[in-house]
């Protein structure tokens, strides 16, 4: 097990069905922000467990075999399960090394990162130190995806079965703390540079929403970004967003994470948890500051 390098971007390998969409789009962020990329796979130390089956997760690959083997077991020991864990690794490993060499690509620092932890403990050892997490859209176990989100500290990409690099970018803006960290994160990193990047902000058309978003605006345009400006006034956050990003094409979401309160929460829903639910673009949630 290699140590954590600072600034990684973390491939979290956790769920068969987007093992390879997360490589994919680890691969793409750390062209963009020149930064190692850990693969990590959490091995929870469990007596006897299910095994996952992580085999066909990658076309290819020399643990292939391996990794079928595993799946047709009923369960496993903590050694069988860590064997899959290296198998896996060794797979992804070779699985971005082919990639690189076919397209060229920018020739990342790979390395592995085999924990013997739930996921959430994983992601909360990398929490820190990481540039970006990358993580599919469904987890294996206990965890569910909001429940991992909601604790970190680093930036999360969120991607389903299969990766397409964005050109452009749905910039949800709401002028709450979270956003505004978020825009001043957006104006300083490199993941956005050469996209287009829509800046909207769903609320009502009053002078207040309209220089808070004229300042966010010029702010990326300084910064030297495309970016194209929206006021959209609709009560339902989720819907006016979603259906925007359907009108315009938009290829990626960026929001805050999880920004209001439980209670809040809890009387109206998470406009957080239904983006996750009902999108299915490469969603980018900063962590509530």
């Amino acid at each position: 097990m290699s140590s954590l390098k600072p600034d990684s971007v973390i491939a979290c390998l956790d769920d068969p069905d987007h093992v390879q969409a997360v490589l994919d789009a680890s691969m793409w962020s750390a062209k963009a922000l020149h930064a190692p990329i850990g693969l990590l796979h959490a091995t929870p130390n469990t007596h006897r467990m299910m095994a996952v089956d992580y085999s066909g997760c990658l076309h290819g690959g020399e643990g292939e075999h391996l990794l079928s083997q595993f799946a047709d077991e009923d369960g496993m020991s903590n050694g069988r399960l860590r064997e899959q864990g290296r198998a896996l690794l060794k797979q992804s490993d070779a699985y971005c090394a082919e990639r690189q060499a076919k397209c060229g690509r920018y020739e990342h620092d790979i390395y592995a990162l085999h924990r013997h932890s739930s996921v959430a403990e994983s992601l909360d050892y990398v929490d820190d130190v990481a540039q970006l997490i990358v993580i599919g859209h469904e987890v294996t176990g206990k965890s569910t995806l909001s429940g991992l989100i909601r604790p970190t500290t680093c930036p999360i990409l969120v991607t389903h079965t299969k990766f397409v690099p964005p050109k452009s970018a749905l910039f949800a803006f709401d002028n709450k703390p979270t956003c505004q960290a978020l825009l001043e994160w957006l104006c300083k990193t490199n993941l956005m540079r050469g996209m287009s990047v829509h800046i909207v902000m769903v609320g009502k058309d009053t002078t207040a929403n309209k220089d808070a978003l004229r300042e966010a605006y010029a702010r990326l345009k300084q910064a030297g970004m495309d970016t194209q400006k929206s006021l959209v006034d609709c009560n339902d956050v989720t819907s006016a967003l979603l259906y925007y990003q359907k009108q315009h094409d938009v290829e990626m979401l960026m929001t805050g994470a999880f920004c209001d309160s439980r209670l809040k929460e809890w009387m109206r829903g998470s406009d957080t948890q239904k983006l996750l639910d009902g999108n299915q673009m490469p969603y980018l949630l900063y962590p509530k500051s």
